[in-house]
């Protein structure tokens, strides 16, 4: 039984999965976003997020710390100078999974983890969300629009009119 293990070990030695998830953790600070395996992408969210929480604070002694569990010097610089000061003023979850589907070789669920503040896309979506423009792919409420168009009086004289021209047909 595996009660209270949290760790996935994900097939790999103590070693390996450290020297994967420091090449994965730079190669997101690096990238902003890597296509990987959803379970590389969990266990990769718990070994990022903390680092860049201790990036918030600039000193000496988390720059060493993040070092050790990085190994990458251009990836530390990245960290400290450009995405900490974009992630300032967010309290936690600054990466997002997205599930793209699976791999074709040997069906694996593969997924995009990104860092949130850094993704454009996603920002003008919301933004557009929050002024009440909604995309839609249907077809039909346009057609609908387009008929209630068609079939309603342009104006208030033509209205009028249909009226009179209702209560004389009677």
């Amino acid at each position: 039984m595996r009660h209270g293990k949290k760790i996935n070990h994900l097939g790999r030695t103590a070693a390996h999965r450290k020297a994967m998830l420091s090449n994965l953790a730079s190669s997101l600070i690096l990238h902003k976003r890597v296509s990987t395996t959803v379970a590389k992408a969990k266990a990769l969210r718990k070994y990022v997020e903390p680092l860049l929480t201790k990036s918030k604070n600039d000193t000496t002694h988390s720059r060493r710390t993040v070092f050790s569990y990085l190994q990458n010097k251009e990836s530390v610089k990245e960290l400290f100078d450009e995405v900490s000061v974009k992630i300032a003023n967010r309290p936690g979850g600054y990466t997002r999974i997205l599930k793209t589907g699976y791999r074709l070789g040997d069906n694996a669920e593969m997924c995009v983890i990104e860092l949130v503040d850094y993704n454009e896309d996603m920002l003008a979506t919301t933004g557009a969300a929050a002024t009440g423009a909604k995309k839609t792919r249907r077809r039909s409420s346009g057609k609908k629009k387009d008929v209630e168009a068609t079939t309603a009086p342009e104006t208030k004289a033509e209205a009028t009119e249909t009226k009179d021209e209702a209560k004389d047909a009677e």
